[in-house]
């Protein structure tokens, strides 16, 4: 493999490998955190003494620390782990395959987006070497505490804007090639869900992300060229009043940020969704129930997404008109995941479900999904967001929907397209053993979560709210959740070894190990150079199992 390579297939693995890199580092430092949380007065074990005296106090996180390591695990959960997997790795990998494509449009220009990612990351990470460490003003970057923080949150936004800059490019790339190079006879509606969810997500990332990179450039012109566009005037900074304050306005970059911020949300979902259709279908042997209404929910949920950012923002004193629009508007959006879910679950109706590796994490993120979901909505209506806002609950509910939801389906993923990716098939014991044992520990982890937050916890508080006589009672639940998150990081070694040990022992398979219906399961394992041996032609939809009359329970789309 070239490390330079143009070829999409390797861009894919790219990305993966990177990214995977990323989400274990960041699952490290959500371990220390959880750690410290737990027992926030002794010396946390093995690598506490190894981590500095600039970082720790015999042994146990310093509070400059410890917000590094909040900030910068949100920071890499979100931008430089399970975006790029979904988006740069999954759909790099498999969007040119699904379609029939030789390669992406812009073979180059897709090279030049991971190399942009994978700056972009180091550059976030150095902060942790430059005077002050990291970026600790957390994974929003508020103004003003962020303009006045240390050089780490230099670093944070240079990188952010190399990010953006890889995440366009890589947008702009999909969008072409989904439009425009689609194999003879492959309709916009032949094309398999998961092809619209990174088609509805690339315009997603290419809408949404530029205002948040010229919101970096004007924090780092305050930051370094003593401008105020976020500075407000007479702030007071260590008993002095700051020097380069005047007329900025700290509420205008939450606007910047969240108008990608909840775009976001969905760049995070509809891969996810994607994924997960795509095995449904083909544990169940039978076609996905209402795909038209999905696609239509896809569009509709990615058009929506750009009008209700402000729904992070009750607490700023919007007013009650502004308050109510943005209240509508996001009841309004979790219609269309309701209904991609829904569909999902009555595709398992009368199916001949397959309990594969794969479906197990399928079938696992609907009701975890779900549940990051419904307990969102408290988080829309601004009379319940307001004593929720900044707690426990709200870290419960996005993590929902990321953690056993987005990661359920990305490693469902990651199981049901390797024999595609190397010729053979990961064990199914380890595979099943890391399922449950995810299910287990990330249920530990952030099921306590919301009964800390209906209780008022803060989650930002550096000793977990010691010093609040309310939040004396929590002990337990953050020393079970440490726990828990060490039974997680356990069970996560299945997998490594899982990985690495299937990519030379893993049993041989054939073209099509799952008796699958898309197109990229006509290509060998691994696919060629240029993907197929001739263009091929598409002659039906993507879910064609178990047709009436027909010899096998499934039909490609490449047979007439």
């Amino acid at each position: 493999m070239r490390i330079f390579s143009t070829d999409h297939k390797v861009i894919g693995l790219q990305y993966a490998l990177t990214s995977l890199a990323f989400l274990l580092l960041g699952f490290l430092m959500i371990l220390m955190i959880r750690w410290h949380l737990a027992w926030p007065t002794q010396a946390m074990p093995l690598i506490g003494a190894l981590l500095g005296e600039s970082r720790t106090s015999g042994g146990v996180l310093l509070p400059e620390f410890y917000l590094q390591l909040g900030a910068m695990h949100g920071t890499i959960m979100v931008f430089l782990a399970v975006v790029p997997l979904a988006v740069g790795a999954f759909g790099n990998y498999l969007v040119p395959l699904m379609i029939g494509a030789p390669d992406m449009a812009f073979p180059r220009l897709n090279a030049l987006s991971y190399w942009l990612y994978f700056v972009a990351g180091l550059v976030m990470l150095a902060g942790f070497f430059l005077p002050g460490g990291a970026a600790a003003s957390g994974w929003t970057s508020y103004p003003p505490l962020a303009v006045i923080a240390t050089m780490g949150q230099t670093a944070w936004l240079v990188g952010m804007f190399v990010l953006v800059l890889s995440s366009m490019l890589n947008s702009i790339n999909m969008i072409v090639t989904i439009l425009q190079l689609r194999a003879p006879g492959m309709t916009l509606m032949r094309m398999p869900f998961f092809i619209w969810a990174m088609l509805v997500t690339s315009f997603l990332l290419l809408l949404a992300f530029p205002p948040l990179q010229a919101a970096a450039v004007l924090q780092l012109m305050d930051r370094l060229a003593g401008t105020s566009f976020f500075m407000p005037s007479g702030l007071v900074v260590s008993g002095q009043i700051a020097k380069s304050t005047g007329g900025g306005s700290p509420i205008l970059w939450q606007h910047l940020f969240w108008f990608l911020g909840h775009p976001e949300v969905y760049v995070l979902i509809l891969p996810a969704l994607g994924i997960v259709s795509e095995v449904i279908a083909n544990i169940t042997r039978k076609p996905i129930w209402g795909y038209r209404a999905m696609v239509g929910a896809a569009l509709f949920m990615g058009s929506m997404s750009f009008l209700v950012w402000a729904h992070h923002m009750f607490l700023t004193g919007m007013g009650p008109t502004m308050s109510g629009f943005f209240q509508i508007t996001t009841m309004i959006i979790s219609i269309p995941s309701v209904i991609i879910v829904t569909a999902l679950v009555l595709s398992l109706s009368g199916g001949s479900i397959r309990f594969t590796v794969p479906g197990l994490f399928a079938l696992g993120f609907l009701p975890m999904f779900g549940l990051g979901g419904l307990t969102g909505l408290p988080l829309g209506l601004a009379a319940t967001d307001i004593p929720l806002h900044d707690t426990y609950y709200v870290v419960g509910h996005f993590h929902y929907i990321v953690a056993p939801g987005t990661l359920f389906a990305l490693f469902a993923g990651i199981y049901y397209w390797f024999p595609k990716v190397t010729g053979r098939k990961m064990n199914d014991l380890l595979g099943r053993l890391h399922f449950w044992g995810s299910l287990i520990g990330m249920n530990g982890i952030f099921l306590p979560m919301f009964i800390q937050g209906l209780a008022g916890m803060n989650r930002r508080l550096y000793d977990g709210g010691r010093t609040y006589e309310a939040f004396a009672g929590f002990d337990g639940s953050f020393r079970g959740q440490a726990w828990s998150a060490v039974f997680l990081g356990v069970v996560q070694l299945f997998f490594i070894v899982n990985l690495f040990w299937s990519l030379k022992r893993g049993a041989r398979v054939g073209n099509n190990p799952w008796d699958a219906t898309t197109l990229e399961w006509v290509a060998t394992s691994p696919p060629p150079a240029h993907n197929f041996e001739g263009t091929p032609t598409v002659h039906r939809g993507p879910y064609d199992y178990s047709l009436p009359g027909a010899a096998r329970d499934f039909t490609p789309q490449s047979e007439r």
